[in-house]
């Protein structure tokens, strides 16, 4: 049986450190009553994540409640049923996710519960990240096998400036910082 595989990436023009999606979210029981919102991907997250302000907009009713473990520490949140339309027709209809307080331009975390279920890879080559996400998964990476296999390749690594700004954002010279050190 072949399975529809549905996948979409994100390219940046620089080095980001969030990846950030826009993602439609609808009640499960009132599939009418949906919001575009934008989510993080959070590889420490084990389930995903809906902020209290958009279960107050969508209106949701709680189907039950979960203890979580979040940085904060432990909390008992309620639980309620979504669907979750990323980009390009990846979507997970029914899904039981937990409410949380997230910062106010976000509405949802990605969690290894979505992740675990496809191809998740990061890039930052030329200092441009690019986001590649598919289900199903149809791909085994293994750098460590490929660096192996390309042995010969020789690698750059590009060192800063003495004069430019350090890159581990300090305000500093990179000779008077990190640049010490080595």
């Amino acid at each position: 049986m072949n399975e529809q595989r549905n996948s979409y990436t994100e390219k940046y023009t620089k080095k980001v450190d969030v990846i950030i999606t826009k993602c439609i979210v609808n009640d499960v029981l009132n599939k009418s009553n949906k919001r575009e919102c934008n989510f993080i991907w959070d590889t420490g997250a084990q389930c995903s994540v809906i902020s209290e302000k958009l279960v107050n907009t969508l209106n949701l009713k709680a189907i039950g409640k979960t203890q979580v473990s979040t940085a904060g520490g432990i909390a008992i949140t309620n639980q309620y049923f979504v669907g979750i339309h990323l980009p390009n027709k990846v979507v997970f209809p029914k899904l039981i996710v937990t409410s949380g307080k997230l910062s106010d331009n976000i509405d949802g975390l990605i969690g290894m519960d979505i992740i675990s279920c496809g191809d998740f890879a990061i890039t930052n080559l030329n200092n441009s990240t690019k986001f590649s996400f598919q289900i199903p998964s149809t791909h085994d990476i293994d750098f460590k096998l490929e660096n192996e296999t390309n042995a010969h390749i020789p690698i750059q690594i590009n060192k800063p400036i003495r004069n430019a700004p350090c890159p581990c954002g300090s305000g500093k010279k990179y000779k008077h910082c990190c640049g010490k050190r080595q």
